[in-house]
Order: C-alpha cells, then structure tokens, then sequence
C-alpha cells in the first residue's frame, strides 16, 4: 500500500542511524522527472581506532568517495542523503530487511521483511574483500546457497556490472531496465542479478524463464516471500520466450549453464532482440563432438585432437565457444570469453560476454570463421539457427 513519500523517510532515518542495527544501506535510481546529485550511495557502521563512525561511500559515475562521519555529526549527512531524489533505498538490519521505492506518483512502497539474528561482521576499517551483493544477505540463506555459490554470484556480478553499464544511456531509459534469464532453472544467479541491479539502479524488472512449471512456481513463491519486486517466472521453452512481449526487447540477457544447444537458443534470441547486453554461461557441449565424430575425421595435422575421447571432450568445447564467439561477431557484438569462477568451484567456468556494436565485424572474422568449419567438417548450432543472418554476414 503506498505511503506519503516523507512520512516513510522519517521511518527511514532512525534505523540508518542505528549504529547497532544497520548492517549496510543503499540508495540508488532516481525519482521521475528528477535525479540526485550522486548516482549511489552506500552506508555502513565502520570501527575506526577513535570509536564507530558511519561511513558513506557516494559514487558520482566516475568515481567513489568515501566519508566517514563520527555519530553525533551523522544526522546531518543522513539527512542530506534522505533529501536527494533516490528512487530506492534498500536496507539491510540485523533483524530484519526494509525495501523502500518511490512510485511514478511521488507516492512510497514499502516492505519490511524479517531476517534472523546474524552477526554483523567486517566493521573495521580493514576489512575483508568487499562483495557486490553481501554474504550475510538473506537471498543466501532463502536459496540454500553454500560458499561456493556464493563466489560464484560474486564473480557472476563483477562480469555483469561493467556489461550492463554499456546499455545505452541506462540511466535515461525512462523506464525500468528489462533483464531476462533463459533456462534459469533454480535462479540463484538470476535472483542475485535482479537483488544487486535494483541496488544499484532502482527501476529494474527481471523474468526468469524455465520450461519446468514446478521449479517456475517455487522461484515465484520465493520471490514474493523475499519481497523482490519487479522479478517475476514465467513458463516456456528458450527459442520461443515471450519474455517482454508486452514492453519491448529486453535490454540484458543471460542464458547460465543452458545444456548443449540450449545455450546456442538463447544466443539466438538475444541476437533477433537485438539485446544490448549479453552473457552466457555454457555447460555441456555435445553438438560438435558428435559431428567431429560422424564426419570424415579431423584436419592434418590435427588427427591427435580427437584421437582420444577426453581429448576430443575438451576440444570440442573450445571449438563450439569460439564459432559461438565468431558468430557473435559477425553479427555486430564485441565478444570476448573469460573466466567466469575459478574452476576448483565449477569446471563449466568460462563465461560468454557479448555487447552489440551494431558494427559489423571486419571481413577476417567471417574467413576465420569459414576456415573453421571447413577444416572441421562442422556446422555449429548457433549458425544453424540463425543461417539467414549469418549468411547475410558473410556476404558482405
């Protein structure tokens, strides 16, 4: 129910200056028709050698500034934070987690939900490593997700947050920006995104697609229970997602360990969106293993290559993420595959990044790419699906 937007702020300003109970808070977007002189700002109890402060860490799009302000002065800085147009606060107690979001209307949406008891760590000045999306964040708990999953999700933001901050004019949208997850399956990485991006740009909306009904029902009732708005599931196979029908082409998409050619769907979607912003874990790769295996045998002199199956396996795998890769390129994206988590975490560690350019490639990509397939005897699946395009490509 929407509250007057000044009455919910002055609820607000106790518990960011409860040196006790904050654990962190975040104020980012920004409020129709008006924007706050800093594009993010964050706030956090920190114990200095001359007592506990509160440190607030505003960032203005190029560069972060870090003020740390003794208690009895913090009033002041709190209430010139409370006074920028942010269209999002997000807080995190010991006790509990309030979300605050300003409507089109100037009018407060507010959900409280409560967390249970947790030490709040790291509040001296040294502290560890910073996370993009704290570990203590009850999402973690909700999900299940041990340590692993954990690096995993940090290593998962550090790739999506310069991605997404080439959006064109993110911040100029004038509408929420739309992220949608292919095959999201259990969504820990898509509930992560979705947490981590309202943080830090307010208006966000996220569909997590799965052909599964059951595991698209648990993320919903997980997400309502968690109090995410703007992320929602719906049921549906990956070529033939409807994700957006209503609003327009997502702005970001993200395909995370979609099996074999599962993956090549959602790089075809992405591309016949025109999506801005794409990142694709692969998992499994079988398609070319098995045309290696069916055709006339490997290029001199490369016989080695597939002699052995484990070897065949991996080389496999390297040639489908590199015609993926070329394929991209052709097609207008500046690709590059990178590590996405070291691998004594998860051996399905490379991470497909791509942002459209709308510049077609340099006419060596589409030699390079036809040298492959000849020598190899193989067609990748990406191409498959997307031949007028690729043809039209390689054209040129």
């Amino acid at each position: 129910m929407p509250r007057p937007l000044a009455d919910a702020l002055a609820d607000l300003r106790p518990l960011l200056l409860d040196p006790d109970r904050l654990v962190r808070a975040v104020a980012a977007g920004h409020r129709r028709g008006a924007a706050p002189a800093v594009v993010r700002a964050e706030l956090r109890p920190v114990d200095l050698k001359r007592g506990r402060v509160l440190q607030v860490v505003t960032n203005d799009g190029r560069q972060a500034t870090t003020r740390n302000a003794p208690y009895p002065e913090a009033d002041a800085v709190v209430d010139e934070l409370l006074a920028e147009p942010f269209g999002n606060w997000h807080v995190d107690l010991t006790d509990e987690t309030v979300q605050l979001r300003v409507t089109k209307k100037g009018a407060a949406l507010v959900h409280r939900a409560p967390t249970s008891r947790r030490e709040v760590q790291a509040r001296s000045h040294d502290r560890p490593k910073q996370h993009l999306l704290d570990p203590a964040d009850p999402l973690f708990t909700a999900l299940g997700a041990d340590a692993d999953k954990r690096r995993q999700v940090d290593a998962f933001l550090r790739l999506l947050a310069p991605s997404v901050a080439r959006v064109p004019q993110v911040e100029q949208l004038g509408r929420p920006l739309r992220v949608v997850d292919l095959g999201c399956g259990n969504a820990y990485l898509t509930f992560a995104a979705h947490r981590y991006l309202r943080e830090q740009l307010g208006d966000v909306r996220t569909v997590g697609v799965d052909v599964r009904p059951d595991m698209v029902e648990r993320n919903g009732r997980l997400a309502e229970r968690l109090g995410m708005e703007g992320l929602s599931f719906e049921t549906g196979t990956i070529a033939q997602s409807t994700a957006f029908a209503q609003e327009g082409p997502p702005d970001v998409v993200l395909a995370l360990h979609a099996c074999d050619t599962a993956t090549d769907e959602a790089l075809a979607r992405a591309v016949r969106w025109g999506a801005p912003v794409v990142l694709a874990a692969p998992c499994c790769h079988h398609d070319l293993q098995r045309q290696i295996v069916e055709g006339p045998g490997a290029p001199e002199p490369y016989a080695a290559l597939a002699r052995h199956g484990i070897l065949r396996e991996r080389f496999a795998d390297v040639l489908t993420d590199t015609l993926r890769a070329l394929v991209l390129r052709m097609l207008g994206y500046k690709v590059d595959v990178v590590e996405f988590v070291d691998s004594r975490h998860t051996p399905r560690n490379a991470m497909v990044r791509a942002v459209h350019t709308g510049t077609p490639a340099h006419r060596g990509v589409g030699v390079e790419y036809r040298a492959l397939i000849a020598d190899w005897h193989v067609l990748p699946a990406l191409a498959r699906m997307l031949d007028d395009e690729v043809a039209r490509a390689l054209a040129r």
